[in-house]
């Protein structure tokens, strides 16, 4: 089967969130199951480039200007009192892709829940010819489950790996799965293992 309709799409797996010296990690924020995504994430990028099949970034995105204070949507700010000049700003250490992921081939800055709001996803994904998702990121329940459910809107058909996504709440994870997989159109759901087999196939 021809992998030229598919694209890898990472969503929010970068330093501010992930590495310990990151906007998250100094605000003792972080959990065993978001620490092991990078590893997990990496086998199945490996196997994609090696299928020719393209890594898109949509990486979490503040922006100030002029010494002002970042924009941030009032109800992060308040979710997350903590975030602050540098976090999540273009060109810092902060707001690449995690170290073990190495350098996709395309980043898309992402500045709320959905990936494709208000940002040129949708353009770069049509550009590349993608029809199908294979969609990893965090957190699952925000980030991922809005990104996913906006792909069935634009007619994409995604596929979330089930443990290559992750939430603070390892419960509030699994409800998402579950509700994501109830939703046939949205999105199905696989493992790391079994997409690597299918990919080894094609």
């Amino acid at each position: 089967m021809s992998l030229d309709d598919v694209a890898l799409l990472l969503v929010d797996l970068q330093n501010d969130f992930l590495a310990p010296d990151g906007a998250y990690g100094r605000a003792g924020l972080g959990s065993p199951e978001l620490a092991a995504l990078p590893d997990r994430v990496a086998a199945v990028l490996a196997l994609a480039r090696g299928h020719g099949v393209p890594v898109v970034s949509a990486q979490f995105t503040l922006v100030a200007v002029g010494g002002r204070p970042p924009i941030i949507a009032p109800h992060l700010s308040a979710l997350r009192p903590f975030l602050g000049a540098g976090d999540f700003a273009p060109g810092e250490r902060g707001h690449a892709l995690v170290d073990a992921l190495g350098t996709p081939d395309v980043v898309v800055e992402k500045v709320a829940f959905s990936a494709f709001h208000q940002s040129r996803l949708d353009w770069v994904l049509r550009g590349l010819g993608a029809q199908r998702l294979i969609v990893a990121g965090i957190v699952t329940n925000g980030g991922v489950a809005s990104t996913l459910r906006d792909a069935q809107v634009r007619g994409y058909a995604a596929t979330l790996l089930s443990d290559g996504c992750a939430a603070f709440d390892p419960d509030v994870h699994a409800a998402t799965l579950l509700s994501l997989s109830a939703v046939a159109a949205s999105a199905r759901c696989a493992d790391a293992d079994a997409l690597l087999a299918s990919l080894a196939r094609s």
